[in-house]
């Protein structure tokens, strides 16, 4: 069987964690990736990826699937192009979601290009039941994400604090999603997946919290409904390449990918 050619927007921590499994997995032995402008003077990619040059030679290939782990820039801009070709996206950066027009303009080319934007669950779960409580009505979505200073060192360093001054736990926002999503979007894509999977940007309440206790990510969601509740808290380690991400998200990245291509799809 033909291996799918894939692409990857992207050759960041996340990007190199997936097309490691990729390759490792045996999804795909043909994926090109695409570097960000600050990328493209490194060194060669390793075997067995393929480089590509431009947005132009990504278009041209047109792979199986294209998957963005290059951050919100990448979203509004080659993001686009790829689904004006009927190509379909998993993005990584989903905080990019936040604004609207942006939102609403990536589905509005998927809807008329017959293609889809996918996103991954990242670093939480439980999203089935979320977008199962959506439906059940008087729902209300709240987010907690608990890290360790290491991943908001020029937060602090704004507020006069270093990591190593801080001997409590500090709250660093409340309030709703999109806020929270366009203040840190290197932090919390967590918090605006929650929100398109639940109640949306503005109705899903976001805490977030900077812990010297912790060493690793932590995610409390609780769902309320007239259904029921669901309390969960997950407790992820942190990517080893990028303390802001936890090391799990490249793996739901890859799971997304390998359940997208499946003749049997898991919802």
């Amino acid at each position: 069987m033909t291996s799918p050619a894939l692409a990857l927007i992207g050759f960041g921590a996340i990007a190199r964690d997936v097309a490691g499994l990729l390759i490792d997995q045996a999804i795909t032995d043909d994926l090109h990736v695409l570097r960000r402008g600050d990328q493209a003077t490194q060194d060669s990619l390793p075997a067995p990826l393929h480089a590509l040059a431009d947005p132009a030679a990504l278009l041209a290939l047109r792979p199986a699937l294209v998957i963005e782990a290059a951050g919100h820039e990448a979203v509004r801009q080659v993001v686009p192009l790829c689904l004006a070709q009927g190509l379909p996206v998993l993005i990584s950066s989903v905080g990019a979601l936040h604004d609207r027009l942006v939102f609403d303009h990536l589905i509005d080319l998927a809807r008329r290009h017959a293609t889809k934007l996918i996103l991954p669950s990242g670093a939480i779960g439980a999203l089935d039941y979320v977008r199962a409580a959506r439906l059940a009505g008087q729902v209300v979505i709240t987010y907690e994400s608990r890290k360790s200073p290491s991943a908001w060192l020029e937060e602090l360093l704004a507020r006069g604090l270093s990591a190593d001054s801080l001997t409590e736990p500090l709250v660093l926002f409340e309030g709703p999603a999109r806020e929270a999503a366009k203040r840190y979007p290197a932090n919390l894509n967590v918090a605006a997946t929650l929100a398109i999977a639940g109640c949306g940007f503005d109705d899903t309440r976001v805490r977030v919290i900077v812990d010297p206790a912790l060493s690793g990510n932590s995610h409390t969601i609780s769902v309320t409904s007239d259904h029921g509740r669901m309390d969960i808290c997950l407790a992820n380690a942190p990517s080893p390449a990028n303390p802001k991400s936890s090391w799990i998200v490249g793996k739901s990245v890859v799971a997304a990918v390998q359940n997208y291509l499946s003749p049997c799809m898991m919802l």
